[in-house]
C-alpha cells in the first residue's frame, strides 16, 4: 500500500482526492499548507506527495522540493500551471485540474516503483 501525503487547501477538493486515493488502496495523510507538509515530511515516511500547485503559504513547487530533498516522489496537481515557473514545473510530474480520478490513479501507479512480489497487470490485447 502506498503512503501518500496529500497537500490541498480547498477542502472540497481535498476530501474528494483523499476519497479517490483511499479507494485505490492508498494510505493518506492530508494537510492544507506548505508548512504542515514540510513538518509531516520530516516526521514520517511517504512514497509520494500529491500537492496542489497554489497553496496559501507558498506553491506546490515548495512542497515538491522538500519531498525531493528527502527522496520522496512528487506529483503536482494544479489549475494554475501558467502561474508557476515553467522550467521549475517541468522538473516534476504534473496534472492539470480538473483531474479525473482514473487519470490521477494511473499517473500514481506509473510513478511508484513496483514492490517485490507485486505483479504488473497488463491489459489483454484487443483484436483490430
Amino acid at each position: 500500500m502506498a503512503r501518500i501525503l496529500l497537500v490541498e487547501d480547498d477542502l472540497d477538493v481535498r476530501v474528494l482526492l483523499e476519497h479517490v486515493l483511499i479507494s485505490a488502496g492508498c494510505e493518506v495523510s492530508a494537510v492544507e499548507t506548505v508548512k504542515s507538509a514540510k513538518r509531516l515530511l520530516e516526521a514520517q515516511g511517504y512514497d509520494l506527495v500529491v500537492t496542489d500547485g497554489s497553496l496559501p503559504d507558498g506553491t506546490g513547487l515548495d512542497v515538491a522540493d522538500a519531498a525531493k530533498a528527502r527522496g520522496v516522489l512528487a506529483l503536482i496537481v494544479t489549475g494554475h500551471a501558467l502561474r508557476l515557473p515553467q522550467h521549475r514545473l517541468a522538473e516534476y510530474t504534473y496534472l492539470l485540474k480538473p483531474v479525473r480520478p482514473p487519470e490521477l490513479i494511473d499517473t500514481i501507479r506509473r510513478m511508484l516503483p513496483k514492490k517485490d512480489g507485486e505483479a504488473e497487470i497488463l491489459p489483454f490485447p484487443r483484436a483490430n
